[in-house]
């Protein structure tokens, strides 16, 4: 009952951490998945941990979606091909995964220095946000293609929903302002993490998870307490986006995530 509760709250955080910055909610649900499952003693937990994490993310995000969408603050175009282009790259990252070399003390180092750089890049963004230049245009095709690329191919390595890579690229390299890259991002996590997850439930050659409710390498009896939390997190975090100040929130939500490294660091060499 504790666990459940404990799953709920986490779920509840990360679903929020979906709405205001657009990241799916993944950064939070895989570590804690990862560890649970580790500490169950499941084969491959790292894998158990990056397939349910895409389930959990995928609820996460079509959450703060239909917030945005309430909001009339959706970009169609821009959010269906980027989330297409990450759709067809989470092949690549999920054949990494399922690789002989592929360990979970790999998986865990890998993790650790992807918070580090996120926390990095949070730290950076609450300063003054980027405003585009007059006459740029945002809407070329290779821009949200190589966002979505990189965006699908981190998500089926890390179960996370991607945005944490897409944001700053439409952001930082395409000179995208940070409210529509965010916006942009929550969309297409909806159909990455649609993508991964059913690839990594199609598989047939999983061993038995931590619920009797799995298919593939998805623990849906798992992913029920977070994806309720984190329904009410995400429609919290949306409306918490436009009150609240968004460079506190930065640091704040950096804070945390070095914390989680932190702590991932210590069970590693622990």
């Amino acid at each position: 009952m504790l666990l459940t509760v404990l799953l709920i709250l986490m779920g509840v955080v990360a679903g929020a951490a979906a709405g205001l910055f657009g990241i799916g909610g993944g950064l939070l649900f895989t570590p804690v998945l990862f560890y649970l499952f580790q500490t169950l003693g499941l084969e491959q937990p790292a894998t158990w941990a990056i397939a349910t994490s895409l389930f959990c993310t995928f609820s996460a995000s079509l959450s703060s979606t239909i917030q945005q969408r309430k909001q009339k603050n959706l970009y169609w175009r821009e959010g269906l091909w980027v989330g297409f282009a990450g759709s067809i790259a989470v092949f690549a990252g999920k054949s990494v995964v399922l690789s002989s070399w592929f360990s979970s003390r790999l998986f865990a180092g890998y993790f650790i220095l992807l918070l580090i750089w996120v926390a990095v890049l949070f730290i950076r963004r609450s300063g003054a946000e980027y405003q585009t230049p007059a006459g740029r245009n945002q809407s070329r095709v290779g821009h949200f293609t190589v966002a979505g690329g990189a965006g699908g191919f981190i998500a089926a390595l890390a179960g996370v929903g991607g945005g944490i890579v897409m944001v700053p690229i439409m952001n930082l390299m395409f000179q995208i302002p940070v409210r529509k890259a965010v916006s942009i991002s929550s969309l297409a996590i909806v159909f990455i993490s649609l993508s991964g997850w059913l690839q990594y439930a199609l598989l047939t050659d999983a061993p038995p998870g931590a619920s009797s409710v799995t298919l593939g390498y998805v623990d849906f009896g798992t992913a029920l307490p977070l994806i309720a939390g984190a329904f009410i997190g995400g429609f919290a975090g949306v409306r918490l986006g436009k009150f609240v100040n968004q460079r506190l929130l930065y640091l704040l939500f950096a804070l945390l995530i070095t914390v989680i490294a932190i702590s991932m660091l210590g069970e590693l060499f622990g």
